[in-house]
């Protein structure tokens, strides 16, 4: 399966997280410490330049990350203080094609998955027929992931329309799109079961899910770190002052490095990140069912 990693903090060179730390995302991409799938079929990065424009640039390409020259240049020259990054292990039967790529990105917000949705095929039509005119026809490729996005959309338009705060819009749509999608398979008798690490970022807020249906069936790892600055150094990358809440918060697939602080996000949990960069985790309850939030705790 992929591998992924989001960044909130104060700005640093892209090459912080994907090229320069020992276990950085391009090395995961060929290397994972914590798992053994070769994610060579493509990649991405999502950054924001607050004061230019509200939408992320975005590089991607279909290539493996580990030989793209053009990704270690542009990440060794750019800075932003929200970065979203993902190397993709393709599901068999779906093409390596940078529409494929994550992080896909509409207007000001950016999306990226790590599993599956078993048996998408199989829901896929019901999916579709949900979705908004907008959210239909802004779908490129063909992954399970990309459709989840269009669902998220709608969910977040609607909800940001109603007057939700940012975060809770955010954070609203991620649950109703598990729910949808845990829905489905259940009506069309799917046993294969969902693996939903997803991260979807508005460049000032995040909130991200480890989430497997069924239960039992255990999702992607996932990691939170937080502290006041991240540094990398000759390979070897930490947090400053881990124990500070929080200017800088980094969510991943797996550690980038071996110093203090590194924590799994709990199995079937949702962590939010808000505008003053404050983490907060809630456990998912069955079938995508949300508890009440935790705010500013380190632990569900």
């Amino acid at each position: 399966m992929c591998r992924f990693v989001m960044y909130l903090g104060e700005p640093i060179a892209l090459e912080n997280l994907i090229t320069k730390p020992v276990n950085s995302l391009v090395n995961q991409s060929f290397d994972a410490e914590l798992r053994d799938t070769l994610n060579g079929d493509g990649f991405g990065v999502a950054w924001y330049v607050p004061g230019l424009d509200d939408a992320p640039a975005v590089y991607k390409a279909a290539t493996p990350a580990w030989h793209d020259r053009n990704l270690r240049d542009l990440s060794r020259v750019t800075r932003a203080d929200c970065v979203l990054a993902h190397v993709r292990a393709a599901t068999p039967g779906i093409p390596a094609h940078e529409f494929n790529c994550h992080p896909f990105v509409v207007d000001r917000m950016a999306f990226m998955h790590n599993g599956s949705v078993g048996e998408f095929a199989s829901i896929r039509r019901d999916l579709l027929a949900l979705l908004s005119d907008q959210a239909f026809n802004g779908i490129e490729g063909t992954t399970d992931s990309e459709h989840l996005f269009a669902l998220y959309l709608d969910c977040w338009r609607r909800r940001a329309s109603a007057g939700d705060a940012p975060l809770d819009a955010m954070t609203g749509a991620l649950e109703e799109t598990i729910a949808t999608v845990v829905r489905l398979q259940h009506a069309k008798g799917s046993t294969s079961g969902a693996r939903l690490n997803i991260a979807v970022s508005d460049g000032r807020r995040a909130v991200a899910s480890h989430y497997a249906d069924p239960a039992p069936r255990a999702a992607p790892t996932l990691y939170w770190h937080e502290g006041r600055r991240y540094v990398c150094e000759g390979g070897v990358v930490a947090m400053v002052d881990p124990d500070v809440r929080s200017d800088t918060v980094i969510v991943a697939s797996e550690p980038l490095s071996a110093d203090p602080g590194w924590e799994p996000v709990p199995e079937n949990s949702m962590i939010f990140v808000d505008d003053d960069h404050r983490v907060s985790i809630r456990p998912i309850g069955a079938n995508g069912a949300s508890s009440p939030p935790d705010r500013g705790s380190r632990t569900p």
